[in-house]
């Protein structure tokens, strides 16, 4: 399994994700108080309206201590559910239940609060044509699943990782010595998609002559933001990004730009309220 993106590997993460929740002892309440042979009949629901990502895993926590476990998906991932729905349903052993609940729901809470954020922004830009981006803005050892988070709310993956495209941005400008110069030297490399960040408009010309492949159109406001995408006059793609919000992003998002990208989707989403429950049998 997994998850639709490459690379990620669930089993490694449910074992390292379990290791650290058990440590030396394991789960001493459940050993000392859940009879060895008791059954848990429960039920995980949402108790807020939320987009639903990463049920999967959290099914892979419960099998991972009770391969025999019964388990009914009532959900999918990227679907929009109202508050009181039940997601699951699961039978097995009360001890492996109760051992694999916190890490389950840590990860189901966590990627459904990334997927529902993310919707609120699609939501907010429908209908301009802008597409929302994600960013490399998250939790580090967790990027492949929250971007997977991202996607299951409606935004597009962009950049995985420092080696899948060129991304200069001022730092990198000013040590190079100037956005053409910076921008040859990428070229020069071999690189084929080359990003360059801009916050001002007379940087567009140069750059792109240089060879840039992509704008990020860097903390500009609104007006500068329509004025670089008339200048650029669809020659490459552009990106706005920096300070982006639910209050803003429509008006970003109509100036025409190609793509919006906010890293708070990853950065700030708080976690959705999932709890798993008993159940009757």
């Amino acid at each position: 399994m997994n998850m639709g993106i490459a690379g990620f590997d669930t089993a490694a993460f449910v074992r390292a994700t379990l290791a650290e929740d058990l440590g030396g002892a394991g789960d001493i309440t459940s050993a000392a108080v859940i009879p060895a042979d008791a059954r848990f009949h429960g039920v995980m629901d949402s108790r807020d309206a939320i987009v639903v990502a990463g049920l999967d895993i959290a099914a892979a926590f419960f099998q991972s201590l009770d391969p025999a476990v019964e388990i009914e998906m009532l959900a999918k991932d990227g679907e929009r559910v109202a508050s009181g729905t039940d997601l699951m349903r699961l039978s097995g052993l009360a001890r492996a239940m109760l051992t694999a609940e916190r890490s389950a729901l840590n990860t189901v809470q966590h990627l459904s609060g990334i997927a529902t954020l993310t919707r609120r922004y699609v939501d907010a830009i429908a209908g301009t044509g802008a597409i929302l981006l994600d960013t490399r803005k998250t939790i580090p050892g967790l990027r492949l699943l929250e971007k997977y988070a991202t996607r299951m709310g409606g935004a597009q993956n962009h950049r995985m990782g420092l080696w899948d495209a060129a991304m200069i941005k001022d730092n990198h400008v000013a040590v190079a010595g100037g956005v053409d110069e910076a921008v040859r030297r990428a070229k020069d490399a071999g690189i084929a998609s080359i990003i360059l960040e801009v916050d001002r408009l007379d940087q567009i010309e140069p750059g792109l002559a240089a060879g840039a492949t992509h704008l990020l159109l860097d903390n500009m406001s609104v007006p500068d933001i329509r004025a670089a995408v008339a200048l650029v006059a669809g020659r490459v793609p552009t990106e706005a990004s920096g300070g982006v919000n639910l209050d803003t992003i429509r008006a970003i998002a109509e100036t025409g730009v190609t793509y919006v990208s906010v890293g708070r989707i990853t950065q700030s989403a708080p976690a959705a309220d999932i709890g798993l429950d008993l159940a009757s049998a």
